[in-house]
């Protein structure tokens, strides 16, 4: 296991994908990446600007002769997720990203790697500190908060890029070029509950969720990993009512955008009823198991006996919070008619967590159709309205359509033809590029998407393809050198 990554192939991308893994950057706490890269424009002599919303942008001129070059505008976003194992002592506002080399592949100890958009924002970099690649005039727009909310493009004003073409570099496979996006939107839903006594003669358990891949709730929606909440509601659904089982405390999932992992309830019971308990879980177990076998082989449900907590949620609020889970859509609701293999509308029900006498439900839903997102929000705001929650909606953000007729994507299959080979292909992606928010600040802008292959974005499991880099450098450059005069 090689721990210089900054000796990779191509050098001038990867030591400075090293330098971002060196300055802590979850989203939420970004003063030391935003001064990190304002002090690297400066230092090129570039102008550089840190708008009202934390967003960074370095402008450099045309290199002789393509100043009659269409303006680009590279786009990255700064902050990472901040994923760790349970086991992984880190923190992520001071501490590093411990990144290695791992066969074909670079990939983070017990963490997230920052890939999202770490390579994205180092490629920019590197353009920027380069001497000889041909190009037009480039505005570097590092975005802020994209992955909790995309604040950074949400904030952005229209008078500060003076480009024609977007070059956002925060899509997971190379190869592949993509020209549209789902938009979406955030609920959540409220519980309000009374504290219950608990009874003599009753035990406490600690119910264990783990194992699961999790993921990117976008790009990962399709491939059928399990949602830590909804096995733990299901099986609260199977065996509450029997087993006499009152829950105390509820922490499932952490992020709204990442496919739920873990989730940990604290629950008591009559003493009678434990070793029921544990052959209920045992069965159910191997249920899911067996179901989840081919994407899910690390999944584990346990259980282990906790201190007795002082109190429980009231009865009413628990049933209602058991069948509202149980019943809330999610994972893809709707396929594309119009791309093949694309998600048009699908759910994460990612956190559910309780606390100060309110259980709190976050979902993130998405979809390329507008109308569907709107139909699917309804629907879930009518589930937790039947069991007595109050549900709420924000941080919509609009999708990105398809412009079949760009000039900016003729010329970069036509580049990536001559280059490698084969045409690359066409896709819309099902998550929230800021392409759609930045479109809607700069309509006249011709948008593309592309990257190196990332796999497990969201996830302590994320890596990077080393191979893929070189080739989404190349092919990064190429495009520079073949931008459409104005």
């Amino acid at each position: 296991m090689s721990k210089d990554i900054s000796n990779l192939e191509p050098k001038v991308v990867w030591k400075h994908f090293y330098s971002l893994t060196q300055v802590p950057r979850p989203s939420k706490h970004e003063d030391a990446i935003q001064e990190f890269m304002m002090k690297f424009g400066q230092d090129l002599g570039l102008e550089t600007i840190k708008d009202e919303i934390g967003n960074i942008i370095i402008k450099k001129p045309a290199t002789a002769g393509m100043e009659n070059r269409k303006g680009v505008v590279m786009q990255g976003h700064l902050d990472m997720v901040p994923q760790k194992n349970s086991d992984k002592k880190h923190d992520f506002v001071t501490d590093p990203i411990e990144a290695y080399v791992d066969g074909d592949w670079v990939t983070a100890n017990g963490t997230t790697l920052g890939a999202d958009n770490g390579m994205g924002v180092a490629a920019a970099m590197a353009v920027l500190e380069s001497t000889d690649i041909a190009h037009g005039p480039i505005e570097a727009l590092f975005t802020a908060d994209e992955e909790t909310g995309m604040t950074g493009a949400f904030g952005l004003k229209n008078d500060v890029l003076d480009g024609d073409i977007l070059l956002n570099m925060d899509s997971e496979d190379e190869g592949e070029l993509y020209i549209g996006c789902a938009g979406g939107i955030d609920a959540t839903s409220i519980f309000e509950y009374k504290e219950a006594q608990v009874e003599s003669g009753m035990i406490a358990y600690k119910l264990i969720v783990k194992g699961l891949k999790g993921g990117h709730s976008g790009m990962d929606i399709p491939l059928g990993r399990g949602n830590s909440n909804k096995i733990m509601f299901r099986f609260l659904k199977k065996v509450s009512k029997d087993l006499e089982i009152r829950i105390s405390k509820i922490i499932g999932g952490s992020l709204r955008n990442a496919i739920p992992r873990e989730s940990f309830v604290t629950i008591v019971l009559p003493e009678n009823n434990a070793s029921a308990l544990e052959n209920e879980l045992e069965h159910f177990e191997d249920i899911i198991a067996k179901e989840l076998s081919s994407v899910e082989p690390d999944f584990s449900f346990t259980c282990k006996e906790t201190t007795l907590p002082d109190s429980v949620i009231d009865e009413k609020t628990q049933v209602n919070l058991i069948h509202a889970i149980y019943g809330c859509p999610n994972g893809v609701i709707r396929m594309s008619n119009d791309m093949e293999g694309l998600v048009e509308t699908s759910l994460n029900l990612a956190i559910i967590k309780s606390g100060d006498f309110q259980i709190e439900v976050q979902s993130l839903l998405r979809s390329s159709v507008e109308t569907a997102k709107e139909d699917l929000a309804e629907m879930v705001e009518s589930v937790f309205t039947l069991a007595g929650a109050k549900t709420t909606f924000n941080g919509a953000y609009p999708g990105w359509k398809p412009n079949p007729n760009s000039e900016i994507l003729e010329t970069m299959k036509e580049v990536y033809n001559n280059k490698f080979g084969k045409i690359p292909e066409l896709k819309a992606i099902h998550a929230g590029l800021e392409c759609g928010l930045l479109g809607a600040v700069y309509p006249s802008w011709d948008m593309i998407s592309f990257g190196p292959t990332i796999r497990s974005p969201h996830s302590p499991d994320e890596k990077v393809k080393i191979a893929t880099v070189s080739k989404f450098w190349d092919f990064l450059v190429e495009t520079l050198k073949n931008i459409p005069t104005k």
